[in-house]
């Protein structure tokens, strides 16, 4: 009912019945943006959203059939863009989805380069500066600190890190998360001992701070 709400709408819509289906067609298919149904039949939805979130920063609109506010708290926590619980009018859905593509593509606009205190990450460029002056980073090690980055404020494990790089040329004699993380520290660090940038969550991961100077 939803798919053919929205082909009339003027969407083109990839319906997938379940879970696992989803998350295949998630990585296969380019697509602007994701309805979740929390209740799937083979999966938990929280879950899902949490494996879509760590493979892309695409909206992601969750639908619920229940009612437990702290469901919609986990799940924008997830990485869910905005929650409609059921039955919806469809005109409200229509109007949610257009409203989440409105703000993910005004983002993507204003986003070309990364601004964080001193330090700026340029998408087109793949260059990272430190007060101006580029710094010496392979690609890879760039693409590592743009993953961190897109999602600053959020502890990233090494398995979600690899994740977002996949596709990236590793450097045959150096494979190691840590390896190049500190690498990196002793090119935008002001002192690499005592990182401010890029800080390590001992047992979780990485965590790219947000506010910096």
């Amino acid at each position: 009912m939803v798919s053919e709400y929205l082909g009339k709408a003027g969407f083109q819509v990839i319906h997938a019945e379940n879970g696992k289906l989803g998350l295949a067609l998630y990585g296969r298919e380019a697509v602007d943006a994701v309805i979740l149904d929390l209740m799937l039949p083979d999966a938990d939805g929280l879950e899902v959203c949490r494996l879509m979130r760590a493979r892309s920063e695409g909206p992601i609109l969750m639908l619920t059939a229940r009612g437990d506010p702290m469901d919609r708290v986990v799940g924008l926590e997830m990485g869910a863009d905005d929650y409609l619980p059921k039955p919806f009018e469809p005109r409200e859905l229509l109007a949610r989805l257009r409203a989440i593509l409105r703000r993910s593509r005004t983002v993507s606009s204003k986003t070309d380069v990364l601004r964080y205190g001193r330090l700026e990450i340029d998408r087109a460029a793949r260059e990272i500066r430190l007060d101006g002056a580029a710094c010496p980073l392979t690609s890879y090690q760039f693409a590592l600190v743009l993953a961190l980055a897109e999602h600053a404020g959020r502890v990233l494990s090494r398995e979600q890190i690899m994740d977002h790089l996949k596709g990236e040329t590793i450097e045959a004699f150096d494979r190691s998360i840590d390896v190049h993380i500190s690498r990196i520290r002793a090119a935008i660090e002001d002192d690499p001992k005592k990182p401010r940038r890029i800080i390590t969550v001992r047992g979780a991961g990485y965590v790219f701070a947000k506010a910096q100077e």
